[in-house]
């Protein structure tokens, strides 16, 4: 399969990939024309029908996988398919797995290892909270581990979400050992669940996209619910206690134009609250690094609207 980051300007391109939008639209002088972005598992690609009445340009519908066939150019610095041949695929012509961004990191493992650190809670309420989120709940366990943590900007491939909460986990972890005073229990599982209303503010793969529940809501006060549900099936789960776990799911942007509804206020909040923070801008200067050459010899890749900054590679040299 030819996959989209490598494609070039000038190739033409044969293959089949996911529609993930379709849209109709006008040029300059009134003509109708398609716009489509297609995707596999290694990114997106804007593709363009400019002859949509054509007997090449089969019918599809957004979702649907389709041969496409076309030239590469490039516009405003970014690849654009320019589409002369589609024609709706069918099922058993392609793999899914080619077509959806994937954790490179073992899914199963991962899992195996959040369990671990709820194995070793002491806190006989919160130990019964997670284990009853993450281990004899298979249906969610299912929904969790196959996630995405966002739609675009870290952690946004299958497995995203485990990824994050999992390397959040340990952070939480390695700050507690180092600080004894923090209540260990109370923050990993505030690390494991603080993005857990994402299982409902972003649909499944192949969508990935914002639920309404997702835009009218947002992750953390879906999540926050979602934890009040699970924690009034446990007889004399203890009032203070959950007031600060749901503390730590609301207060974990840090900041109220972050999206957070309150400030830290405790201790292991904020640990919480700086180790995301610190979990999601890596991995969002690791993506951008990986999916964009330098501009010249000096390494440097330009500016990333989301870290605010310029940003290149560490040097190699000792």
């Amino acid at each position: 399969m030819r996959y989209i980051d490598t494609l070039r300007d000038g190739m033409h391109v044969k293959e089949i990939y996911l529609c993930k939008t379709k849209t109709i639209a006008l040029t300059k002088n009134g003509k109708e024309y398609g716009s489509v972005t297609l995707q596999d598992k290694t990114g997106q690609i804007d593709g363009k029908i400019w002859d949509i009445n054509s007997p090449a340009i089969g019918d599809f519908e957004p979702m649907d996988y389709i041969h496409v066939e076309g030239n590469v150019t490039v516009f405003n610095n970014a690849n654009q398919l320019n589409i002369s041949r589609v024609m709706r695929a069918e099922e058993g012509d392609y793999s899914p797995a080619d077509y959806f961004p994937v954790s490179s990191k073992d899914i199963g493992k991962m899992y195996n290892e959040l369990k671990g650190y709820i194995a070793s809670f002491r806190n006989p309420y919160l130990k019964k909270l997670m284990t009853n989120i993450f281990c004899e709940d298979a249906e969610f366990a299912k929904v969790f581990c196959g996630h995405s943590a966002a739609k675009t900007v870290h952690h946004g491939f299958i497995g995203g979400l485990l990824e994050h909460s999992l390397s959040v986990t340990k952070l939480c972890d390695d700050m507690a050992k180092h600080y004894p005073y923090l209540n260990r229990d109370l923050l990993l599982s505030g690390a494991m669940v603080h993005d857990i209303g994402k299982t409902r503010e972003l649909s499944a793969f192949p969508m990935n996209d914002y639920t309404d529940d997702g835009q009218l809501l947002g992750h953390i006060m879906i999540g926050a619910w979602m934890i009040e549900e699970r924690i009034k099936e446990i007889p004399d789960f203890p009032h203070k206690l959950r007031s600060e776990l749901l503390h730590l799911i609301l207060s974990h942007h840090g900041d109220l134009e972050f999206g957070s509804p309150k400030k830290p206020a405790l201790m292991e909040a904020l640990v919480l609250s700086s180790a995301d923070n610190l979990d999601a801008k890596l991995e969002t200067m690791y993506e951008a690094l990986e999916s964009k050459a330098p501009q010249n010899d000096s390494g440097w890749i330009g500016y990333n609207r989301l870290l605010d900054s310029n940003i290149r590679r560490t040097s190699e040299e000792t």
